[in-house]
């Protein structure tokens, strides 16, 4: 087991080097100064006579003005710091300050509708992949094929359009609206109840959309579970059908989807994206997508960083607890 160990903790180590490392070069490669032109634009709101002193002045503060094998050393030093540097966009605004308000609001918001959607998904598979539930289950696969099918940002087009264009009973963006939260008396609970109002429509859609993937993934590995022998042996001993379907069948056929479960929390991070960005929401995708656009290197990198650190130590976690959830796997 001691050497299984070591592999893998070295496995984990060479991943996050070799992603980071990817992470400080590629946005490099486009060309182009994001400084320069982010002070361009400052330039045209309020021009400096010495715009061209102040260019290289911010280069010499963020530390691009040197040669990029010693921009990746500091790159790395930094890291080992904990120091990610300073926005180039919203100088002097650190990017450790900008990540750690962002934070929250996405664990928060992909953490919950992960979860609600692996127990929904996973029971509607188990009850659409076992021969004795009702009927009505097995009208379901098709649906969920089509969920499946439908692209994240159709999904979320749609729901606004309902339900806060249409009927204007759920507000269609942001994480919170001050105006409504002070007209309610700035309370806890006013505070608590229009941070949930704004997550309703994000987390209702992040699961509608999950739901499909977990629910096949699940009456599929439901299936092949009931062809093994010891489910015919279950059959054989007049065991009850309930103890069958639960012990027997969902308990082996759910290790490979806690396996995606175990992968989809350690992507939390960095599958929010898209989602984020749709509903305007404040967290880390709305940030990187901000800094990807805007090409503020140092904002794509810490916030990289953390997206890559979650997805290893998950897949990480993964292997290490995989033996103990699944008798059959050893550490050989």
């Amino acid at each position: 087991m001691r050497n299984y160990l070591i592999r893998r903790i070295l496995q984990f180590i060479l991943i996050v080097f070799i992603a980071n490392s990817l992470t400080f070069i590629i946005p490099r490669l486009v060309s182009g100064d994001p400084i320069a032109e982010h002070l361009n634009n400052q330039q045209l709101l309020n021009p400096n006579p010495e715009f061209e002193v102040w260019v290289e002045a911010y280069k010499e503060k963020f530390g691009v003005n040197q040669p990029l094998w010693q921009q990746y050393l500091n790159f790395w030093r930094n890291i080992f710091k904990g120091d990610f540097g300073y926005s180039i966009t919203a100088f002097p605004e650190t990017v450790w300050h900008r990540i750690m308000f962002a934070l929250p609001w996405t664990v928060g918001l992909v953490s919950i509708a992960t979860l609600l959607a692996f127990l929904i998904g996973t029971s509607l598979g188990a009850l659409l992949g076992w021969p004795d539930a009702p009927e009505i289950f097995q009208y379901m696969v098709p649906v969920l094929m089509v969920i499946g099918g439908i692209p994240f940002w159709l999904f979320s087009f749609a729901v606004i359009w309902i339900f806060a264009v249409e009927l204007q009973i759920l507000p269609p963006a942001g994480g919170m609206d001050m105006l409504e939260i002070l007209m309610a008396g700035s309370t806890l609970k006013a505070y608590v109840m229009n941070i949930i109002q704004h997550a309703i429509l994000p987390v209702f859609v992040f699961i509608l959309y999950g739901i499909g993937g977990w629910g096949l993934s699940m009456r599929a590995n439901l299936i092949m579970t009931l062809g093994e022998d010891y489910i015919l042996f279950a059959h054989a001993k007049g065991l009850p059908e309930r103890r069958i379907f639960l012990r027997y069948g969902v308990r082996n056929a759910l290790l490979p989807v806690v396996t995606g479960l175990a992968m989809a929390i350690g992507s939390i991070i960095s599958g929010s994206t898209i989602l984020e960005s749709t509903f305007s929401y404040p967290g880390i995708g709305g940030v990187i997508g901000t800094a990807i656009s805007t090409r503020d290197y140092f904002v794509i990198s810490g916030a990289a960083f953390f997206m890559i650190l979650s997805s290893a130590l998950a897949m990480l976690a993964v292997d290490l607890l995989y033996p103990l959830i699944d008798p059959r796997v050893r550490y050989q």
